[in-house]
């Protein structure tokens, strides 16, 4: 895939005027108010299987379930940009290298996070887990990943760079992103801030990077399982069951993240962020930072 921040995969700029305005806007409110809606019916859908599974049944099915769901609503995304943008939806173009090197990067950054906690005495290991809810987490962190991801890197990122440019679209997406997450359970000021600083910022600069969403996509699963799967902790506020390691955490709200879990430490925003100056850098001297058009 080309990684020409003014091809078809991003769209051109539009023109100016208070018509071509409006349209915009309407454009991008559908647009991603629908993907929301499709994202969220999604979680349903995944805990709607979840109830309806038999007492013994394999948790995998679940997995089965998100793959589907999440097929879904990438169909959706697909269809929606063919028929509003008459282009193909490049930005979705398989690509298993981006997909798999942002799990690995979101593994190794959540890894960081435990690894400094642990250092600072907030972080205590337990030994690992009798029992492994491995399907419901990772169930979860795909459906969250990839519809969360099409709302806001595929929308609303994508859409606002094209009219004014990458800084402003991160800032909205990053900022836009915190706020919704402050209605999870377990939410503070503090962590509304937190997921706005270290995963907006970062995933929206993992797309301005490859202008390919599987990378925020894998990105965004590899920190989510390893937060909740790999550790047990909360993730944004839910639990789905325990992780690898049976873990506790100890300390300042500050530190710990309280019961929104170790996203909202202080720690997790160190890390995200540095992590999001990294790739920051990395779009700019690559090219594939836009500016605003005038």
């Amino acid at each position: 895939m080309s990684s020409d921040p003014t091809d078809e995969a991003v769209g051109k700029p539009p023109g100016k005027g208070w018509l071509t305005s409006v349209l915009w806007t309407v454009r991008l409110l559908a647009f991603f108010v629908v993907m929301l809606a499709g994202d969220i019916g999604a979680q349903y859908g995944r805990m709607w299987v979840a109830r309806q599974a038999p007492a013994g049944s394999g948790e995998w099915d679940l997995v089965v379930a998100a793959i589907g769901l999440a097929a879904l609503l990438m169909g959706l995304y697909v269809v929606i940009v063919r028929w509003t943008e008459q282009r193909p939806a490049r930005e979705l173009t398989p690509g298993a290298e981006y997909g798999l090197t942002g799990i690995v990067v979101g593994l190794a950054l959540f890894s960081t996070v435990f690894g400094l906690l642990y250092l600072i005495g907030v972080v205590r290991w337990q030994g690992v887990s009798s029992h492994v809810d491995a399907g419901p987490v990772l169930a979860a962190s795909i459906i969250a990943a990839v519809g969360e991801e099409l709302a806001f890197r595929g929308v609303l990122f994508r859409i606002v760079s094209e009219r004014f440019g990458t800084a402003a679209a991160l800032a909205v997406s990053a900022a836009l992103f915190g706020l919704l997450h402050g209605l999870n359970p377990g939410a503070t000021i503090v962590s509304t801030a937190a997921i706005a600083i270290e995963a907006g910022l970062l995933l929206g600069a993992a797309y301005a990077l490859t202008r390919n969403l599987w990378f925020p996509i894998g990105l965004h699963l590899g920190w989510n399982f390893t937060e909740g799967g790999i550790f047990g902790t909360s993730v944004s506020g839910s639990t789905d069951g325990h992780g690898i390691f049976s873990v506790s955490l100890a300390g300042p709200r500050l530190l710990t993240g309280g019961a929104f879990g170790p996203e909202a430490s202080l720690v997790a925003i160190a890390v995200g962020l540095a992590a999001a100056v990294v790739l920051v850098v990395l779009a700019v001297r690559k090219g594939s930072w836009m500016r605003l058009s005038k």
